[in-house]
């Protein structure tokens, strides 16, 4: 049972990649962070077909690595964002790392299974 929420997990969040890639900008800096979304979403699929890619060295590094992309990522775009200019900045960084947390906790949760 639980199994099928992460194969549901796996289908969402590679859906929001490739609509970031269609829909989204096309700068240095969101491209790079979809490259690192791919390597992720591997390690995901990786994790919950019970496949597997690479070596565990491979999967620790791309663990931490992406877990620090994703936090300065949303820190950079939560505090650079029109959308909550009227929120005070720490706010919105509590509130783009919580929403990163809940979006991603279980992405890097599964990650981590896998590369540890």
């Amino acid at each position: 049972m639980v199994e099928i929420f992460w194969y549901i997990y796996l289908g969402l969040l590679g859906t929001a990649a490739i609509g970031f890639l269609i829909k989204g900008e096309k700068t240095l800096f969101y491209m790079l962070d979809f490259i690192i979304s791919i390597f992720t979403w591997l390690g995901l699929f990786g994790y919950v077909t019970h496949t597997t890619m690479f070596t565990p060295v491979i999967w620790k590094i791309v663990f931490v690595g992406g877990l620090l992309w994703d936090i300065v990522f949303s820190l950079i775009k939560g505090v650079k964002s029109e959308e909550f200019e009227e929120m005070p900045i720490s706010i919105r960084i509590i509130f783009m790392l919580g929403t990163t947390l809940i979006l991603l906790g279980p992405l890097y949760y599964g990650l981590f299974k896998y590369a540890f």
